[in-house]
């Protein structure tokens, strides 16, 4: 083994396609965004008024995954702050992806940290954090703390939206400083379904990023591709493919940069010297399985057996099934299992959640004189669901996922 492994480090020391791999990565910012010039000049808009030291509107930023809106959002604010020290303006920002710090509590510890305080990781309540940063602010004097909360439904819909609340409404206690919300989600209806009292007190401007068009994210991997390989790495087409793939998947400029970065680490690891556009298709194949993976094993329990009840309704031919179709089976699913189904609504909202994902695809048809109806395709790979879901201790023994194979030939 330690000859194996020998080998295996003295070949990546050895060669690379690489030269610099990080620029692919998802949370490098570069130094120039292109496509995004109208996104930066209405952003900068909004932030520009705290460098005369008043406090911007929160603002909400709109778009699907991969269309620059966290990058847009830093590229922003790190010029921002480099301009507000040039003239002396204590402006800052501190940026919180809400997937990642999923509780109140981590949100207000990183903005109580980002202002030199330092929280524990547990033992005081939200309140308590929340009157330290209040008064952390207040000891400043004349500070413009900007708060990017990236993939705010997330937390909103996890734990409501008490915290937005507070955040909106803690101007109120501060004298001379003052803090500012910019939101990112995914969910353009984000904010309609917030509390009224929050709605009122937002005042927020808005910004919606469209997606990626094919020659846009082509011109975005050739000046990534620069700066990522070595001369001559790429066989030609290996940059048109990446961003025909992406293109397909809602313009996802994320989803390309991964795709030609995998590509690329697939070439090193056969001892290539060129990508070529065998390596993009099985990064392809690759990063489906991956983000489908993912997205399946966080589900929540009634959200799984959903997916079993759609793979179940569509199999066999079935271009789609109906909500009813579904919930039938879904039943049969939790009775087999010895659960409390939910109700028709709760599927009904499940459905919502998991076309919001990109897993199915629902939409309403008309059935003429029987009304409309809502029906579901399956937009995901069956096998790879159903092998995810197989690994679940509470469906080990599940005959329903027993037949599901058995159907699909596993």
């Amino acid at each position: 083994m330690e000859d194996v492994l020998d080998e295996i480090f003295e070949r990546t020391l050895r060669k690379s396609v690489f030269k610099n791999r990080r620029v692919l990565l998802p949370d490098y910012v570069p130094e120039n965004l292109i496509h995004r010039d109208e996104e930066i000049r209405k952003l900068g808009l909004v932030l520009a008024p705290s460098l005369k030291g008043e406090k911007p509107s929160n603002v909400f930023i709109y778009g699907l995954t991969g269309t620059g809106k966290t990058a847009v959002t830093k590229y922003v604010l790190d010029r921002l702050v480099r301009k507000a020290e040039e003239l002396g303006v204590n402006t800052r920002y501190v940026y919180i992806n809400l997937r990642q710090r999923d509780t109140p509590y981590r949100v207000l510890a990183d903005i109580a940290e980002s202002l030199g305080l330092r929280v524990p990781f547990t033992g005081l309540s939200t309140g308590e954090v929340l009157v330290r940063i209040i008064k952390r602010l207040n000891d400043i004097g004349d500070v413009i703390l900007i708060t990017v909360l990236d993939e705010i439904d997330f937390l909103v819909k996890k734990h409501g939206d008490d915290l937005l609340y507070k955040l909106v409404r803690m101007n109120s206690e501060l004298r001379d400083s003052s803090i500012s919300l910019v939101g990112i989600t995914n969910n353009i209806y984000f904010v309609e379904h917030l509390d009224a009292r929050i709605k009122s007190s937002l005042g927020e401007e808005e910004l919606v990023f469209s997606p990626y068009k094919t020659e846009e994210l082509i011109d975005i991997l050739r000046t990534r591709a620069e700066q990522a390989f070595v001369d001559n790495a790429l066989e030609n087409g290996v940059i048109e493919l990446c961003a025909s793939y992406a293109a397909k998947e809602h313009g996802d400029a994320r989803r390309a940069l991964d795709l030609l970065r995998i590509a690329g680490e697939l070439a090193d690891r056969e001892g290539e010297n060129k990508v070529r556009l065998e390596h993009v298709k099985k990064a392809r194949v690759e990063l489906e399985k991956n983000r489908l993976t993912e997205i399946i094993r966080t589900l929540p329990l009634h959200g799984k057996l959903v997916m079993l009840s759609i793979i179940q309704a569509t199999l066999g031919g079935t271009k789609y099934g109906t909500t009813g179709e579904i919930y039938d089976e879904y039943r049969r699913i939790v009775r087999e299992l010895g659960l409390d189904p939910v109700t028709l609504r709760r599927v009904s909202d499940i459905l919502s959640e998991l076309d919001m994902l990109g897993l199915i695809s629902a939409r309403i048809i008309s059935k003429g004189r029987y009304g409309k109806t809502r029906v579901v395709t399956l937009e995901s790979d069956a096998e790879t669901i159903v092998d995810v879901l197989s690994e679940e201790p509470f469906l080990l023994e599940s005959e329903s996922v027993s037949r599901l194979k058995r159907n699909l030939g596993k």
